[in-house]
């Protein structure tokens, strides 16, 4: 593809589809310096030092789950259950922290108490195991990714509504006699100046572009994105990259639903609503094509942070939440339809350079 872009700027009329090509791939980047430009010169202050943390820990929220889902999408699926899964890995990492697990074996009542390390785990492999059924759902019982996670959707959520009969679990401090103390540097521990929520961002980020790069793993997942039957015969274990991505999805999920629960120090059921929204938006805003095979973990990155910049901006100038609401809607119509025109122009981009050469 690139050698076709190049042939054609030097090719009779070819510059302009060219031009058009680098710029749509572009996209993403000119729309975050433009909402970036737009906002610092519209709202006071958005450009402080303190405004800046406070967004870019908005941003890694939408972050985690935008990189989960870009997996997810890149080999032609959906997941609408993460920010159910959000919700319920919260409400069981509060409850760990403030009830335990209580215990009746052989008439003796005992209340199992875990500390921070170990609710940590368990919480992140509730968010893997969810992920698990998901693809049990779509791989095994050929369930369609969108009806199996909006099915998940509405059961984790009602599963966090159970949990607490609908309440929230309060003052998530923990108690030293239990070892439960020290959730709170979740969500506002910092190192180097930076909020930890932002490093454990880079280390997830990181993760993710080597596995899309570097592994095995990576090309399969592009490859069932882009021809699920192909690569079916190309000996890829079509079932196993699904059942992946599903589980990293999950635990992305996870990690939202600790850190928000330790942001505020209490876990509400409600938790992770719409949030699976914005975490498409950022992904297809990113460049992920919807129709599977393409996608970056950079781009999606880049993404989140338009999604969020915009989000902050809007309340910051104290635009409505339901503009807010309209805005971002006409956001993610606009990616899809700069993507599709892109794959459009670099179809015809490729006829024309196949038909050069004969």
């Amino acid at each position: 593809m690139t050698t076709a872009v190049k042939d054609m700027t030097h090719g009779g009329g070819g510059g302009g589809a060219a031009l058009a090509l680098n710029v749509m791939r572009l996209r993403t980047f000119i729309a975050l310096f433009a909402v970036l430009i737009f906002f610092s010169l519209a709202a006071p202050n958005f450009l402080s030092t303190a405004n800046l943390i406070l967004m870019s820990k908005h941003v890694a929220l939408n972050a985690f789950l935008a990189i989960g889902m870009t997996f997810v999408i890149i080999t032609g699926g959906i997941d609408l259950s993460v920010g159910s899964i959000v919700g319920l890995c919260g409400m069981v990492a509060g409850g760990l922290i403030l009830n335990g697990v209580n215990l009746d074996f052989l008439g003796f009542a005992y209340t199992l108490y875990f500390n921070v390390p170990e609710i940590i785990l368990i919480t992140l492999a509730l968010g893997i195991f969810i992920g698990a059924i998901n693809g049990v759902l779509i791989t095994r019982l050929g369930v369609a990714p969108f009806i199996a996670t909006l099915g998940t959707l509405y059961v984790m959520r009602g599963l966090a509504l159970l949990l607490s009969q609908g309440r929230t679990f309060p003052n998530l401090v923990g108690n030293p006699e239990h070892g439960t103390e020290g959730f709170a540097i979740i969500g506002s521990g910092s190192f180097l100046g930076l909020p930890l929520t932002i490093w454990i961002l880079i280390a997830v980020a990181l993760a993710a572009a080597y596995i899309a790069k570097r592994t095995p793993v990576g090309r399969h997942i592009f490859a069932v994105g882009g021809n699920e039957s192909a690569a079916a015969l190309s000996g890829i274990r079509v079932d196993r990259v699904k059942m992946f991505v599903y589980m990293f999805s999950g635990f992305c999920a996870a990690i939202v639903g600790l850190i928000i629960a330790s942001q505020l120090m209490a876990a509400h059921p409600a938790t992770g609503e719409t949030f699976e929204l914005n975490a498409i938006a950022a992904a297809v805003l990113g460049g992920t094509s919807m129709s599977g095979g393409h996608g970056t973990i950079g781009g999606t990155i880049v993404g989140a942070f338009v999604i969020g910049i915009l989000s902050d901006g809007l309340v910051m100038m104290g635009v409505s939440s339901f503009w807010q609401i309209v805005i971002k809607g006409l956001v993610i119509i606009a990616a899809v339809v700069v993507d599709q025109a892109q794959r459009r122009l670099q179809h015809r981009v490729v006829l024309r350079q196949m038909a050069s050469e004969t």
